[in-house]
């Protein structure tokens, strides 16, 4: 069962929760943080990409990085800007897009049950990428990259939740520039936190990372790297998680595109794709795929429905997914794309920028085909963790985004 803990949040003082809050680190690049923190010395981009405060070229790996997002946090709480939680809360993070809302709780997790598979992973990871994340933390001796973890429904702690948003007012109720609205309440009295805790003790037998696998990977290697007892109650033994009931959660497409047709012609592309798919001409209105094994592409000037074959595709949880049916029958076995990790003719793009990006990089020359799924779903991501396989790269992309720097874990 899932062990988890209220926690003593280093946060920003309620009037300055607006401007502290960031975007995760690794959704935007450094021309881009530097972008949005101009002329904002509070923003959390000081110390999740603190080198936006350091020379032009310098190597964002280096470690005059690491040791500049240490200063610029330790600037924020001297300030006054940040300040450390009296006791251990939980969080309500409630955040609403384009009318959809989902809500979870903010708490810090067990790095045992992550090295024991109670919290399930779905995604490998890279060692580069885990080297940044440990190097950070280390420096800062703080998690201030959420984990976004999701759990099968559990009524009751439904009902807290909402219990609690009803009788008490926000700490922090604020729209971002990106039109996102983001609200967070304190949970402070221990007879409800140690109900939710209880709770996800006897209730919760797994929970799923659906965003973060490299963010939690870190914590748990410097945690080995500490020596300490893992049944300790020290901090480093927990990372920052938010944690979501399923049916709140929804997975946007994350779509495909190929820079060239690996020597085909258009007509001999498209009378092959016919041997796996049903292939049919819809015109040049944007096409999204409106269920599984369905997918739309989009060539010269033309969107196409393909529906895939009884046949191409096996039942089992990685075989099944479209992402899959997609590598195998086309992006593989007719365009060469063997490894879509490391092949410089494929890109992805995720379904929050809709299907007119790949319009754009078509019709610009740039890529020659462009191809949007069908969103993976929850269930599927369950069955596929719980298998203890890993789906294809680039299979998931979820919105809303947490916020950086409205509650960070110190270690």
């Amino acid at each position: 069962m899932a062990i988890i803990k209220p926690f003593r949040a280093l946060r920003p003082q309620p009037a300055l929760a607006k401007q502290v809050a960031a975007r995760p680190y690794d959704v935007l690049n450094s021309g881009e943080a530097a972008a949005e923190a101009a002329g904002n010395p509070n923003s959390f981009y000081h110390v999740s990409k603190s080198e936006i405060d350091l020379p032009e070229g310098t190597d964002i790996h280096s470690e005059a990085v690491y040791a500049k997002a240490a200063e610029n946090l330790q600037k924020l709480r001297e300030s006054g800007t940040l300040f450390h939680e009296e006791t251990p809360c939980y969080y309500i993070y409630k955040l609403v897009m384009d009318g959809r809302s989902q809500t979870g709780l903010v708490c810090v997790s067990s790095i045992g049950d992550y090295n024991n598979g109670i919290i399930k992973k779905h995604e490998f990871t890279r060692p580069e990428k885990e080297q940044d994340r440990i190097n950070h933390i280390t420096a800062t001796r703080a998690q201030t990259g959420n984990v976004f973890l999701a759990y099968e429904d559990v009524p009751e702690l439904n009902a807290i939740i909402d219990h609690w948003q009803q009788q008490h007012a926000p700490a922090y109720d604020f729209t971002a520039e990106d039109g996102i609205s983001h609200t967070i309440w304190v949970i402070d009295t221990a007879e409800t936190g140690d109900q939710i805790t209880q709770l996800f003790a006897e209730k919760v037998p797994a929970t799923y990372i659906a965003d973060g696998h490299h963010r939690a990977a870190s914590a748990a290697l410097v945690q080995k790297a500490s020596g300490e007892p893992i049944d300790s109650e020290a901090n480093l033994n927990y990372f920052l998680t938010t944690i979501f009931p399923a049916s709140q959660l929804a997975i946007l497409d994350y779509n495909r595109l190929v820079k060239d047709l690996n020597g085909h012609s258009k007509e001999a592309f498209l009378s092959s794709l016919e041997y796996d798919f049903t292939v049919e001409a819809v015109g040049h209105h944007e096409q999204k795929p409106s269920m599984l094994h369905e997918f739309s592409m989009y060539l010269d000037g033309t969107w196409y429905r393909l529906v895939a074959r009884e046949g191409t595709y096996t039942t089992d949880p990685i075989g099944i997914l479209d992402v899959t049916i997609l590598q195998n029958n086309v992006l593989d076995k007719l365009l060469g794309i063997k490894d879509p990790r490391t092949d410089k003719r494929i890109d992805f793009v995720g379904g929050i920028r809709g299907l007119g990006e790949l319009v754009k990089r078509v019709n610009s020359g740039e890529m020659k085909v462009a191809f949007a799924l069908y969103p993976v779903t929850i269930q599927q991501l369950f069955d596929i963790a719980d298998s203890g396989n890993v789906m294809p790269p680039k299979s998931t992309w979820f919105e809303p985004k947490l916020r950086d720097g409205l509650l960070t874990h110190l270690i």
